[in-house]
């Protein structure tokens, strides 16, 4: 069975630093265009960041100087890194992977070709 397995998240602080992971059973990570979302209650879910199957990266303008993706391909498991975190960091956040994806590999077009999502892990941030 093919899934997407987050784990990380829960309450964080203010100014602090968000770790999350997303390991890929049944999916060799490194042959897809990989994401992170966010979702807050009552609004859509958003790209946070991207990282194609080359390693080029990119950013939601909300978290664009603070936020690192990356993946670990032994690992086959992909990371979010939030610095800074602020309330507006708060928000269910979902990992997301998708076929190929050099084209639409970006945090502007991704959301349509998603085919898989992970769990869901539920971030709040108080002061």
């Amino acid at each position: 069975q093919v899934k997407l397995v987050e784990s990380g998240g829960g309450s964080e602080q203010t100014g602090g630093t968000l770790r999350l992971s997303c390991e890929g059973y049944g999916y060799t990570i490194n042959d897809y265009c990989l994401g992170w979302f966010r979702q807050i209650p009552g609004k859509e879910r958003e790209a946070v960041g991207t990282i194609d199957k080359d390693g080029t990266r990119t950013y939601a303008e909300f978290v664009k100087g603070r936020s690192t993706i990356s993946k670990d391909t032994a690992k086959n498991t992909l990371y979010l890194q939030i610095d800074s975190l602020n309330a507006e960091d708060a928000a269910t956040y979902y990992c997301a992977i998708a076929f190929g994806g050099y084209d639409f590999c970006d945090v502007k077009r991704l959301f349509p070709k998603v085919i898989d999502w992970g769990q869901g892990t539920q971030v709040t941030v108080s002061s």
